[in-house]
């Protein structure tokens, strides 16, 4: 087990009961036990740490599923791009684990602080982040995984047994939430929802989704996902709609050094409102840019991205040059030269504005939870849920709508506009017209699950990396170098990794 994040909530649970420095430096204090945390604390200081770990993986994904490029005022990152990495490269595995055991730590030791109100919403973002870990890996610890110095080195569990048992885990966090109110007095322990338990609920239910219609294209699992969609329909407490899950806000994140929302910190601004020298390295890729204008996207497009130029230098969260489609270019994937800030489009007003550093992080859209139901009653009409795939999907472009900020009547202009893909009746193919928006929905918000989508959907089609001759692209990651030193022969069993060619179990063409 990694001390480092339980040490640190350790000493704001001290800091914050009115323990002063003469007191924690005390010598007459037991020097062999290392002072106890309280849950409240250690909770809200692991949903700020999920955030960068998410950042990380988020960023990765984003290129990988087409929807931005490098600026070519950096050398090109050949591990991304050209996809020239290894065991060394892309290791999320450690930081999420570290993430992993603060929230263990809050399940296992919630009812002795009565603060059992914890466990359900800790049990979610366990979910969460194992899925996610799944998404990235395969067959990873789960079972013997969290035991401290009890298994040092934890067997690997099989990457399907793994989703159904997030399902099971997902039920269980909904049972806590339903048997333990919230206590007020902790509201602010809980940086997403405020201790609207409600909300977790429906937040689990939301996740459940995701798990299942992951698993959509794998044979002999349609009884499976029916059956368990169902049951989040029997249970009631329905799904998170017309908002998005986020952590932190105006109230959390504030204007210091390490206290900015994590994206604005990458690639927008400093505390002082100099920009980052990051600020121009992810750019929307031509790809993206040109599939918006020629479904003449053009509301959306002004938030995904800002105009060749960047972002005004005296209006925050307006583009330098007149906001028209032919000012707006995007970077093909993987350039290396020709595609510079004064000539191409940066990330827009829907992630970076100049100032706005408290900006809530984005777990999970509005618009995601939409398509997934979309794909739902689509691909199984005889589902419970109360609503056709039609009006899923069109609640999922005006989510997108919404979440970056764009007018959202522009939303229902889409409705008998005869654009594919954006027009219910216009779309022969209503699964790949999902998929599509889906994509698009989630640019710049949730990178790892474009990606992921990405792998299952095998949509939209994107152009390959000018740094790849052939077809090639990456399922999966490597199993770190760091889990290699440590559990060896665990990933040894897995058998031999081609991230080209192993796939995780829910890709299945």
């Amino acid at each position: 087990m990694k001390f480092k994040p339980l040490f640190i909530a350790a000493l704001m649970a001290l800091v914050g009961t009115g323990c002063n420095t003469k007191d924690f430096l005390n010598i007459n204090t037991n020097p062999n036990q290392l002072p106890t945390a309280s849950p409240n604390y250690v909770f809200t200081n692991a949903l700020n740490v999920t955030t960068v770990n998410m950042l990380n993986a988020n960023e990765t994904g984003t290129y990988w599923a087409g929807q931005w490029s490098q600026g070519n005022g950096y050398i090109i990152s050949t591990t991304i791009f050209a996809y020239n990495f290894t065991n060394g490269d892309f290791n999320y595995w450690d930081s999420y684990y570290d993430n992993l055991e603060d929230y263990q730590f809050v399940i296992n030791n919630a009812d002795a602080t009565n603060q059992k109100f914890l466990k359900g919403p800790a049990k979610v973002m366990k979910a969460m982040l194992f899925q996610q870990l799944v998404d990235m890996y395969g067959n990873i610890p789960y079972t013997d995984a969290l035991k401290g110095a009890a298994i040092l080195a934890p067997k690997f569990d099989d990457q399907k047994a793994v989703y159904e048992s997030l399902i099971t885990s997902l039920d269980e966090a909904i049972a806590d939430m339903k048997a333990n109110a919230f206590a007020s007095s902790f509201n602010t322990s809980d940086l997403v929802f405020g201790g609207n338990l409600t909300k977790w609920i429906q937040f689990a239910n939301s996740l459940k989704m995701r798990i299942l219609i992951r698993q959509s294209k794998v044979a002999g699992r349609e009884t499976y996902i029916k059956t368990e969609i169902n049951k989040i329909v029997t249970e009631g407490s329905g799904f998170i709609t017309g908002a998005d899950v986020a952590v932190g806000g105006a109230s959390f994140y504030q204007p210091a050094a390490g206290q900015l929302n994590p994206i604005y910190d990458r690639w927008g601004y400093d505390q002082t409102g100099a920009k980052r020298a990051l600020n121009n390295f992810p750019r929307p890729t031509q790809f993206l840019i040109n599939s918006l204008k020629a479904s003449n996207d053009t509301l959306r497009l002004k938030r995904i991205a800002y105009t060749t130029g960047g972002e005004s230098s005296t209006i925050p969260g307006t583009s330098s040059k007149a906001e028209i489609a032919a000012n707006y270019a995007g970077t093909p994937f993987g350039a290396s030269s020709g595609y510079l800030p004064a000539n191409t489009s940066s990330v827009g007003p829907s992630l970076l504005v100049k100032g706005e550093y408290n900006r809530s992080f984005i777990l999970m859209t509005g618009a995601e939870i939409q398509f997934l139901l979309a794909e739902a009653k689509q691909r199984y009409s005889d589902v419970s849920l109360p609503s056709t795939a039609q009006a899923y999907f069109e609640a999922g472009i005006l989510q997108s709508f919404r979440v970056l900020g764009a007018n959202t009547a522009g939303a229902a202009a889409f409705k008998g506009s005869k654009i594919p893909n954006y027009d219910w009746d216009a779309s022969t193919d209503k699964l790949a017209a999902i998929a599509i928006q889906k994509w698009v929905a989630l640019t710049g918000f949730s990178g790892l699950e474009s990606w992921s989508e990405y792998r299952r959907t095998n949509l939209p089609v994107t152009p390959q990396s000018i740094q790849v001759p052939d077809n090639k692209r990456p399922t999966r990651l490597y199993y770190p170098n760091t889990e290699a030193g440590s559990n060896g022969a665990n990933i040894t069993a897995q058998g031999a990794v081609d991230v080209f060619s192993t796939k995780i179990f829910w890709d299945v063409d």
